[in-house]
């Protein structure tokens, strides 16, 4: 009994402390969380065009870049498991509770990180996710986190429905795993990519096959350099055919890149797990209709528009955009009405080949046509003769996880952006994080500044055309893929087309709150509402 009464005064105290920093020495703390994402602006990204993922660049640009993605890390120093940040420890407590609050106020919740003792964390840099939501209402929004950098944070939700309301908060990643991510990525490929590739050599019945990859070093390499884009590919030269014989790409596999401590701090019993809490549903109340009027003012969904934080909602399962008036498209003869006359590019991966797939099967008259290619790497193409639709999802270039593919059939993006001539009737969606999540950075820099420019050129012999960014979307929890390796390249190529004539579609909001869980290919419903936010851009009114 003396034990137990000792650790519930232990626990009020430090919610107490806790609550008294957050009021009192809320302003002296300034470790912003990256989730929101960062609004600032880029210069001189299009400027950056080294083709050599490990040339040093003599521009500020780049470094200007990495700034918006550094992250809170512990001080260095030799831990135990048990130091890290536990799930099952860590809590976190609702501040300032009322009996009702009203739809448009905010919630705020203070999460309190602990270790597998129990013990207080005193340092930052846990990745959190957190999102209100109301499983009976099929509604939910994401919370905007902030690092105080001592190992409290505080999640702050707008609140948009009526009725109950239930806070889930989820522990993607302790800070010493961060650390193990972040190590992992910005070493070499060639030294600890988790991902290494094929290439498959024929020439006159002889056939070869040899590792590739961005960079292969220490070995006699053929280098393969995009003549429209300048992307460089390398392969482990063969022994008996000439480079020139190289016909397939395929996925090589997966290497083990962790120690076995390591491992533990990224393995599943730590890694996206829900934070234990008593804290019961919270009740919302309807007032003078604040919502509806708040939508009401919103304009209509246009190029360049900055998505706020949240930038939606899920209610009865239909998103809600914060942004503009989206709109929904519940009938398949809506899509084809907003859809006729265009000419659509989709470039990127499979989660936008879902929204190829998505349409095709929604328009009945929308009909694929054969080209006899690898389903996974495309292109692929589906016409509707009667409303003129001409739609089209091809992969990015490489690196490119994919079963067994004609070298000749892949393009890198950009190269694929110069083909496209434009205009009031050419819809072009983009999206390019997935596959390059476990490369360094800078590498991923100077592929975004390739885009940038081809979309720069498209923009600029035809200024109608709309040009779609795909953000990121949650569902990585594995250090090959991981949550917060890819909200680091969600940052990244927001600020890149920042401040052009461009959308970026927040899918990473749409995949974060939802019922379903989230995965890197989310769920049905989730794709109906991306889709039905892309076809907002595109038909306006």
């Amino acid at each position: 009994k003396l034990f137990s009464k000792n650790y519930w005064f232990l626990t009020i105290c430090n919610v107490f402390l806790l609550q008294f920093s957050y009021n009192v020495l809320r302003p002296g703390f300034e470790n912003i969380y990256l989730l929101p994402r960062p609004r600032l602006s880029v210069n001189g990204l299009k400027n950056s065009t080294s083709t050599d993922i490990y040339q040093p660049h003599e521009t500020t640009e780049l470094d200007s870049l990495l700034d918006l993605v550094k992250w809170p890390y512990c001080p260095l120093k030799v831990f135990t498991f048990n130091d890290s940040t536990s799930p099952k420890e860590t809590q976190f407590h609702i501040l300032n509770r009322k009996a009702l609050y009203r739809v448009g106020e905010t919630l705020e919740v203070l999460i309190m990180a602990k270790d597998h003792r129990g013990q207080l964390k005193t340092c930052g840099g846990d990745f959190f996710q957190a999102k209100l939501h109301s499983p009976k209402r099929k509604a939910g929004v994401t919370g905007q986190l902030k690092d105080y950098g001592n190992g409290s944070y505080l999640a702050t939700f707008f609140l948009p429905w009526p009725g109950d309301a239930q806070v889930n908060v989820r522990l993607i990643h302790s800070s010493e795993a961060i650390a193990v991510l972040k190590e992992k990525r910005d070493k070499y490929p060639e030294k600890v990519s988790s991902v290494y590739f094929n290439g498959y050599f024929e020439s006159k019945g002889v056939r070869e096959i040899t590792e590739c990859n961005l960079k292969v070093s220490g070995k006699d390499v053929c280098e393969y350099k995009d003549p429209v884009s300048g992307d460089i590919w390398q392969c482990v030269r063969p022994k008996k055919l000439p480079c020139d014989a190289r016909r397939y790409h395929s996925t090589g596999g997966r290497r083990i890149v962790t120690t076995s401590f390591e491992y533990d701090l990224l393995n599943g019993a730590v890694t996206n797990q829900n934070i234990p809490s008593s804290e019961p549903p919270i009740k919302v109340v309807q007032v003078n209709n604040t919502m509806e009027n708040l939508i009401f003012k919103l304009p209509v969904c246009k190029t360049g528009q900055e998505p706020p934080q949240p930038s939606g909602y899920y209610y009865k399962d239909k998103w809600t955009s914060l942004v503009c008036l989206a709109q929904h498209f519940p009938r398949s003869d809506d899509a084809c009405a907003c859809l006729r006359g265009r000419d659509i590019y989709m470039l990127g991966d499979s989660t936008l080949r879902q929204w190829f797939e998505y349409l095709e099967n929604f328009i009945p008259s929308l009909k694929r046509i054969d080209l006899h290619l690898n389903y996974k790497s495309g292109p692929l193409l589906a016409v509707d003769p009667d409303y003129g639709i001409v739609m089209r999802w091809r992969a990015h270039g490489l690196p490119l996880m994919t079963s067994k593919t004609i070298v000749a059939n892949m393009q890198y993006e950009a190269a694929q952006i110069s083909q496209i001539g434009g205009g009031p009737y050419t819809v072009v969606v983009i999206t390019l994080w997935a596959h390059l999540t476990t490369y360094p950075l800078d590498f991923y820099l100077q592929r975004l500044a390739r885009v940038r420019k081809a979309v720069e050129s498209l923009l600029t012999r035809s200024p109608k055309t709309t040009v779609l960014i795909k953000s990121a979307n949650t569902g990585y929890k594995s250090v090959y893929g991981s949550d917060w390796l890819s909200l680091q390249l969600d940052v990244l190529i927001r600020a890149a087309f920042k401040g052009m004539a461009v959308t970026v579609l927040d899918v990473w909001d749409m995949t974060s709150c939802h019922y379903l869980r989230d995965r890197i290919h989310p769920g049905l419903p989730v794709i109906r509402n991306e889709v039905d936010l892309m076809l907002s851009y595109i038909c306006p009114t």
